[in-house]
């Protein structure tokens, strides 16, 4: 194990000013408060020791207008259990795009170590144009235009034209902050809320969607991290045919894994069965238009939603018996009906997010067809990986995009730490491998060798790792792998 020294760089006073890359003009500006008041929402019976606060952080829209129009950065704690053996503030940041980090505090704070919550307060927040941070809201008609899987020329046309109109309607209804959704803007936030909490350097553990605020936090304020955590990483240097290759390679590997669950184990309710031929016989009943879901009243099951409500169904092997037992009842004809929508005219939108930090051009229907063969090819069995839908959503974005995919350029004091699972359903193996590449002697790779999205509370042996890295600064030893927990 590597014990490495901490950074002894100070936080900057004039908060706004650092942001933008200036300099303060005085030192007498006081740093920003954020006034903590008890959650409303909270269930004191799951953490009495600990009650969740609530507050709001007033930051800049356009961090290069620090002066002009703002917005509410909505935060919550829990402050450490112990008081004299509180080390700082542990800061997380929520995946997605569209995760609740104020809802993670408030409800699930119980995914860290009794460990880390009596050393640090675990604080979090809801990233700018989501939950309560002033969300991105859209109509739900137009919204309701996108296809799942654009089928010809026409449609791509016609979806292009709707993508338009869904920008434009976005924009006048969120205001300013439409265009100001970006990871990049949401790391000036991070800084801004590891200066409110009072902390020197920040200690951050970034999840999924959350691990490119960790990168790109890391790349503009290197001298400000104390310690962080990117578990289940994305790799945020690849073009539209790079991203689709690998997000369809992992949902498939992830299949092949649920398939040799299935195989070897009796709590699998379709052991004994050739599931893979289940599996395509579904497929083919959703491309004729005659597969029907019954956990949605018999709705009509298209092939792109049967591919994504399994693919969720994979992120934890708790619910894997569960995916078993809906191919299950898949099997059995139901009785078509109609799934009601809520009538709200207007919804948040948080993958305007995810078109502001990626660019994912598609010159034309041609194009697009070839990339779907070509995930067709790759994914046989979850032959429409999630990610396809990120194309239609984004396409016709406008470019560049705020943040730009690239390789990183990070040059921390402190290893990132990136905490990986080897059968990963959304961030492959093979991310996480190149994000480790890219950072060279600024990151250490620590490889879970099970299965799930997230490695930190499915593995005692990464539970441990992390938790000494985070509370004392010491890094695994590069090269270090932690067993499979049995499923």
């Amino acid at each position: 194990m590597l014990r490495v020294r901490k950074s002894a760089v100070g936080w900057a006073v004039a908060l706004a000013l650092t942001a933008a890359g200036l300099t303060p003009a005085s030192p007498a500006v006081a740093r920003p408060v954020i006034d903590w008041h008890p959650c409303v929402q909270d269930a004191p019976d799951e953490e009495p020791e600990a009650p969740a606060e609530c507050g709001t952080l007033s930051l800049p829209v356009d961090w290069n207008r620090p002066r002009g129009e703002r917005f509410e950065l909505a935060l919550a704690r829990r402050v450490a259990t112990d008081a004299n053996a509180r080390q700082g503030a542990l800061v997380f940041g929520p995946g997605g795009p569209g995760d609740s980090g104020v809802d993670r505090v408030v409800n699930g704070v119980s995914r860290f170590s009794a460990d880390l919550r009596r050393r640090f307060d675990i604080v979090s927040f809801d990233p700018r144009g989501t939950g309560g941070s002033h969300p991105v809201r859209c109509a739900r008609d137009l919204l309701g235009r996108q296809p799942q899987v654009i089928a010809d020329e026409a449609q791509f046309d016609v979806t292009l034209a709707t993508n338009a109109l869904l920008r434009a309607d976005c924009r006048a209804r969120t205001g300013a902050l439409y265009d100001h959704v970006d990871t990049t803007s949401a790391a000036r936030d991070l800084d801004a809320v590891r200066a409110a909490l009072g902390e020197r350097q920040l200690t951050f553990h970034g999840s999924s969607y959350g691990t490119l605020l960790g990168q790109r936090y890391a790349e503009l304020f290197p001298s400000r991290v104390r310690a962080m955590v990117l578990e289940a990483a994305m790799d945020h240097s690849l073009d539209t045919r790079a991203f689709l290759d690998a997000q369809a390679v992992t949902a498939e590997d992830a299949f092949d894994e649920f398939i040799a669950w299935c195989d070897r184990s009796a709590d699998c309710v379709l052991h004994g069965r050739d599931v893979r031929a289940l599996w395509a016989g579904l497929h083919a009943r959703a491309e004729r238009g005659t597969l029907t879901d019954p956990d949605r009243a018999g709705a009509a099951l298209p092939p792109f939603e049967l591919s994504r409500l399994a693919h969720k169904k994979l992120y934890d092997t708790w619910r894997w018996p569960g995916l078993a037992q809906w191919i299950g009842e898949l099997e059995r004809p139901a009785t078509a009906g109609v799934t009601a929508l809520a009538d709200d005219a207007v919804v948040p939108y948080p993958f305007a997010v995810f078109c502001q930090d990626w660019s994912l051009p598609v010159r034309d229907y041609r194009e697009y067809a070839g990339l779907l063969r070509r995930s067709t090819r790759l994914a046989p069995d979850l032959r429409y990986p999630p990610a396809l839908f990120a194309l239609v959503t984004c396409l016709g974005t406008p470019t560049p995009v705020a943040n730009p995919q690239h390789r990183l350029r990070v040059r921390t004091d402190v290893p990132l730490l990136i905490a990986a699972t080897v059968h990963d359903p959304a961030s492959g193996y093979v991310w996480a491998r190149e994000v480790a590449r890219q950072l060279g002697r600024h990151g250490v790779l620590l490889t879970y060798q099970g299965w799930g999205h997230g490695s930190y509370t499915t593995s005692p042996c990464v539970g441990r790792a992390v938790d000494a890295y985070l509370l004392d600064a010491v890094v695994p030893a590069r090269g270090t792998t932690c067993p499979a927990v049995d499923v």
